[in-house]
């Protein structure tokens, strides 16, 4: 029979034993490493590079290997990797142009992570790194632009800032995609004569469009009197035409009344008498007329002789009438 102090002591050592196994099934699950998508860890084995994991699951050999913690580009320190595209807005730098002009801009600083060895063991704190690069680069280019050549010319900054961060930043594993100038910010001096300057601007263009619009209005109301003129005359031209047009067709009318009456005439073969009493029936339409004085020709005195004897005769019947 086992002594009872011999089984407390076997108690407290199975339970020792539990417990080491416990801390060492614990460490070596804390071992297991599951590494997201876009992300990466660096290995290091007794302080020297050993590898590079992706995503999937890794296993830390104990005492041996650890992972190497970085800055990323934010300044913050972790033990992974992110190499998806990230954003650094940096505070706004006070830069001179060519013409002496100092203003605030602050820019914006897309990046991506290509290669995680590169990043961890090429640069310390490489955000701090792009953030000084930055502004020095920036002074550079501003320096040689004047200040209205800075503001209309973002995409020339742009582009050339881009190029130089994007070579600088390579041996670190760092990939620029863009840069931008976030905000341009003038003086205050600088800012009120702009200012004045549009609204200048702004008039100018109101009276350059004012004065376009009156002669735009002037034009087209006299090419309305131009019109209206032309289509008058022609209407005056067109009722001359027409007034002419029936005078030829009334004449014509007449002169072909004439003819036929002639014709008759003709036709009825009449003597010297009917054709006499014919002109002095044209002679009585001539003498209701305004005219003050009538000539009668010599042909028509006899008729009028004849009249007046046939009348005598009527008043005095045994009276013959005279012969002239």
């Amino acid at each position: 029979m086992l002594h009872p102090l011999f089984l407390a002591t076997n108690a407290w050592g199975l339970i020792l034993l539990g417990v080491i196994l416990v801390v060492i099934l614990i460490y070596l699950g804390a071992r297991i490493k599951i590494v997201p998508q876009a992300t990466e860890y660096v290995i290091e084995r007794l302080g020297k590079y050993y590898s590079t994991w992706r995503s999937g699951i890794h296993f830390l050999v104990p005492f041996v290997d650890r992972i190497r913690k970085t800055y990323n580009p934010k300044g913050h320190i972790t033990d992974s990797v992110n190499l998806k595209e990230q954003v650094l807005d940096f505070a706004p730098q006070a830069v001179i142009t060519k013409d002496n002009v100092t203003m605030q801009i602050d820019t914006v600083v897309f990046l991506q992570i290509t290669d995680s060895k590169q990043y961890i063991y090429g640069a310390e704190n490489p955000g701090m790194l792009i953030d000084t690069l930055t502004a020095t680069t920036l002074r550079n280019i501003i320096g040689e632009l004047e200040l209205d050549q800075t503001l209309t010319s973002r995409d020339l900054i742009n582009e050339r800032m881009r190029l130089i961060l994007d070579e600088a930043t390579d041996p670190w594993g760092i990939k620029i995609n863009r840069v931008e100038l976030k905000n341009i910010i003038p003086p205050k001096e600088i800012r009120e004569a702009m200012e004045k300057q549009m609204i200048a601007e702004r008039e100018r263009r109101k009276s350059i469009l004012i004065a376009e619009g009156s002669k735009a209005s002037n034009i087209l109301v006299a090419q309305g009197e131009k019109e209206a003129t032309i289509l008058r005359a022609e209407a005056k031209k067109e009722a001359a035409v027409r007034e002419a047009e029936g005078r030829s067709e009334a004449i014509l009318i007449v002169q072909t009344a004439t003819a036929k009456g002639l014709e008759l005439i003709k036709a009825a073969k009449a003597d010297h008498a009917v054709l006499t009493l014919e002109a002095y029936k044209a002679m009585e339409v001539v003498a209701n007329g305004q005219a003050t004085k009538i000539i009668i020709p010599s042909e028509l005195q006899g008729v009028v002789g004849l009249a007046s004897g046939l009348l005598e005769s009527l008043k005095d019947p045994g009276k013959e009438p005279e012969k002239k």
